[in-house]
């Protein structure tokens, strides 16, 4: 028998810490400091023998659920890094200009950039995200296109063989995809195999593709791959990778941008010319 100790030997603070993150999906030691009145050192130990049970994974700052082949449900997902993916959406949004045409595709970060094209003139959005269809319906400005095929009551997001027929025909300037998991190796993956094939199609219909992610992703892991980094021309997220992940970019020519709270935008390895 293994010696590990089993979940319901955790005290009640444990149990409680687990009950914040499943319901939240991720939690922030600063956070459960003064939630529970104990030492940040307390809730460290609390996180890591959590993270030696299997139940949660450790990221900076905190931890987030642990995952393994289903996702995390929408809510949990759309609270993960929050601010970060505000941040991220900001800077990639940037590299969009007026008059362009693109695809967003399914996630809570993709949805994000939407919110910040709101105020842009000449856009062409295709989409096969209900919530981005939401937030941009109503700009005068900008067309919306929204793929067939099957509706994901979870999160809003539309898949199957009739999403992939649709994305196929058009070729555009643009695509801003997200990801569930990214590997050291540069391996970007996924969890549903009918996300992965529209997010393939759109990948491959995009004169440039802006990968949008943030840190926490690197802690993550999922089982279907959707492409690898040299696919990329632009990878937007909150913290500098490890560094051979950074070095990868660089060899493969992809543009790291780093997003830091509030307006920033930091090009770490920079080898394009900004789209337009």
């Amino acid at each position: 028998m293994s010696g590990k100790p089993k979940a319901p030997n955790l005290n009640l603070r444990q149990k409680e810490i687990l009950n914040h993150i499943r319901m939240r999906g991720e939690v922030q030691v600063e956070h459960l400091t003064e939630t529970f009145n104990v030492t940040p050192q307390t809730i460290r130990r609390d996180l890591n023998l959590l993270r030696e049970l299997g139940l949660l994974h450790r990221v900076h700052g905190g931890a987030i659920v642990h995952d393994g082949v289903a996702n995390l449900g929408y809510e949990a997902r759309r609270r993960i890094a929050a601010t970060e993916k505000e941040a991220i959406a900001h800077c990639a949004a940037q590299l969009i200009a007026d008059d362009t045409s693109l695809f967003i595709n399914i996630g809570t970060t993709t949805e994000q950039v939407a919110r910040h094209l709101v105020n842009r003139v000449g856009l062409l959005v295709i989409t096969n995200n209900i919530n981005v269809v939401n937030t941009l319906r109503e700009c005068e400005t900008i067309q919306v296109m929204t793929a067939g095929g099957i509706v994901r009551r979870e999160d809003g997001g539309i898949v199957g063989d009739a999403t992939v027929d649709f994305i196929a025909q058009f070729k555009v300037d643009v695509a801003v995809v997200g990801a569930s998991a990214i590997e050291l190796d540069g391996t970007v993956l996924d969890y549903d195999p009918r996300e992965v094939r529209v997010a393939q199609t759109i990948i491959a219909n995009a004169r440039s593709v802006v990968l949008v992610a943030d840190s926490t992703k690197f802690e993550r892991n999922a089982p279907i791959r959707i492409t690898d980094i040299s696919s990329v021309d632009y990878f937007v997220t909150d913290r500098l990778p490890p560094p051979a992940f950074t070095e990868l970019c660089r060899e493969q020519g992809v543009t790291l941008m780093i997003a830091s709270a509030g307006t920033r935008c930091d090009r770490v390895v920079d080898q394009r010319k900004p789209i337009a």
